[in-house]
């Protein structure tokens, strides 16, 4: 079956830096990710490079900022009170560092930002995405094509192997 609307995949990857080569993320030794193509669940131009691949297909793809993470727009810095981070998570009762990801509530759902000072009171952070204004290099592994099931096509995500994951 080939990569389509609604198809639910699974891949494995690699993501490097083109600019410096450097592997960020890998998943192999993992899980596969799973999503349901066509539902802007993934980067625009990774989604866009897997249709009509099969289970088995391996390729490389170089996305620019543009079709990946976005560009890096100034101004989206922003100060928060350090008691709005403390404790956010069970595991994180202590005070964040410089270069940690947080998730920031906005008026449009949580986001994450990076941190780029402390202080004694107030955090600063940089709010684009940690991978924006990079040209990145995904290599892909197709594990998985499968049609949707009708529970997915309802919530309008995938559910990944052993059922509802969120």
């Amino acid at each position: 079956m080939k990569i389509k609307h609604n198809a639910v995949v699974r891949f494995h990857y690699r993501l490097r830096d083109e600019a410096t080569g450097d592997e960020l993320e890998n998943s192999h030794g993992d899980e596969p990710n799973t999503y349901m193509h066509g539902r802007k669940t993934i980067v625009p131009g990774l989604e866009t490079a897997m249709t009509a691949k099969e289970v088995g297909d391996t390729f490389s793809v170089t996305l620019s900022p543009e079709e990946g993470f976005g560009v890096r727009h100034e101004g989206q810095q922003q100060r928060v009170p350090l008691k709005h981070l403390m404790g956010q998570a069970q595991n994180n009762k202590k005070k964040p560092k410089v270069g940690d990801i947080v998730s920031v509530n906005t008026n449009s759902g949580p986001r994450q930002a990076t941190v780029t000072k402390v202080g004694k009171f107030n955090v600063d952070l940089d709010a684009n995405h940690p991978l924006a204004g990079k040209t990145l290099t995904f290599d892909i592994e197709v594990v998985e094509v499968r049609e949707a099931t009708q529970e997915e096509l309802d919530h309008g995500h995938s559910h990944g192997p052993g059922g509802h994951q969120h």
